[in-house]
């Protein structure tokens, strides 16, 4: 069995060979109390993480942990449109109700996910025929769902995913029922209806993939910043950008890239958010341990660029136990062993990634 210290140093080397930048001050960060050592050192901040309904309603040790570590949470289902709008006219609201009355019973927040976005879609929306359908539709929509948690959902997710995999131009939007029946000019509609159904509320537009060394995600960084530009040129209300944060551990973050976009973001009033963190681990190497500290090196590397342009205003993790994530449904180990991209272990024990969040969290600068 490898000492903490020379996990760490292993960890560390192992992390040079990925190009991580981080290595040296995430060893700083983690060559004192061990995370494992603290009952949570994400009480208290301005951490959340994804929430699945099955879990929250039959897994104690769930509750427990989301109750122990966060003080917001986001439903992983339950508010976008295939959940909540079964056909044209029936609302069903039984998963956010859940979510909202275990967040009050805990005191924490909901963040409402998501208002606008291309997946997710009922089939019936296939039959909006008309530009007049779908704004009738959209407003609608925004209207009921929006008005139904006035003043208690105080941040949304009210556009997700406007930009395509690999936009053709700085001009180019994703493909979407609403793009093809309204153009452009739904994602102004949504913001302005969103802050007239609830004045207070925080909106905010939230992206993937903008954060990596490479042409295609330098162009979605473009495409993404003359959109955000474009809406506050033209006075649409928005309040903040989220950075999803789906981060491949192979795969080197533009610091420059991420910082002078977070900067610019900051420029033009808007708050940044990360609220969707994990760490897709399917190409690091096996050991547990070692991998435990890459994960955290990486999501070190990405906080560290974000907040070299703008404070981080919160950090949202999408879910918050390897027990429950998305990531080997699509990035299954070939070695056979389970992924490890969040927080806390399948035992919900605390992981290095938990520090380095904490971390920043903390030192908001």
């Amino acid at each position: 069995m490898l000492s903490r210290r020379e996990t760490i140093l292993t960890a560390l080397k192992a992390a040079a060979g990925f190009g991580l930048a981080s290595a040296s001050p995430l060893g700083t960060l983690l060559a004192g109390t061990a995370a494992a050592d603290e009952a949570s050192p994400l009480a208290g901040l301005r951490y959340g993480a994804a929430v699945r309904d099955v879990p929250l309603a039959v897994e104690p040790e769930f509750r427990a942990a989301i109750a122990r570590h966060c003080r917001q949470i986001v439903g992983e289902g339950g508010l976008k449109w295939f959940d909540i709008r079964p056909t044209r006219e029936q609302f069903v609201y039984d998963s956010p109700d859940k979510q909202m009355a275990f967040a009050t019973a805990n005191g924490m927040t909901l963040r409402g996910h998501t208002l606008v976005w291309y997946g997710a879609m009922p089939d019936w929306t296939k039959t909006i025929a008309s530009a007049s359908d779908a704004e009738r539709l959209l407003v609608g929509h925004i209207e009921a769902v929006m008005g139904r948690y006035r003043g208690r959902i105080k941040s949304w997710d009210v556009i997700n995913e406007a930009i395509p995999d690999d936009p053709a131009s700085r001009s180019d939007i994703r493909p979407s029922i609403w793009q093809q029946r309204l153009g452009e000019a739904h994602l102004a509609l949504a913001l302005r209806t969103a802050a007239r159904v609830d004045p207070d509320a925080q909106l905010v537009i939230n992206e993937y993939d903008v954060e990596f060394v490479g042409d295609r995600y330098r162009r979605r960084r473009e495409a993404f910043l003359r959109l955000i530009r474009d809406l506050k040129l033209r006075n649409v209300p928005l309040h903040a950008v989220g950075l999803q944060g789906h981060l491949r551990g192979d795969l080197a973050i533009d610091r420059e890239g991420v910082a002078a976009f977070t900067a610019e973001c900051r420029a033009m009033g808007l708050a940044v958010l990360v609220t969707e963190l994990d760490v897709i681990d399917d190409k690091l190497p096996g050991p547990p341990d070692v991998r435990d500290i890459l994960v955290a090196a990486k999501a070190y590397e990405f906080l560290d660029a974000v907040r070299a342009g703008s404070p981080i205003d919160s950090i949202l993790t999408w879910g918050i136990t390897d027990r429950h994530t998305w990531v080997p449904t699509y990035f299954r180990r070939t070695d056979g062993l389970p992924n490890r991209p969040l927080p806390l272990d399948a035992g919900y024990r605390v992981k290095p990634l938990a520090r380095v969040i904490a971390h920043f969290l903390r030192d908001r600068r």
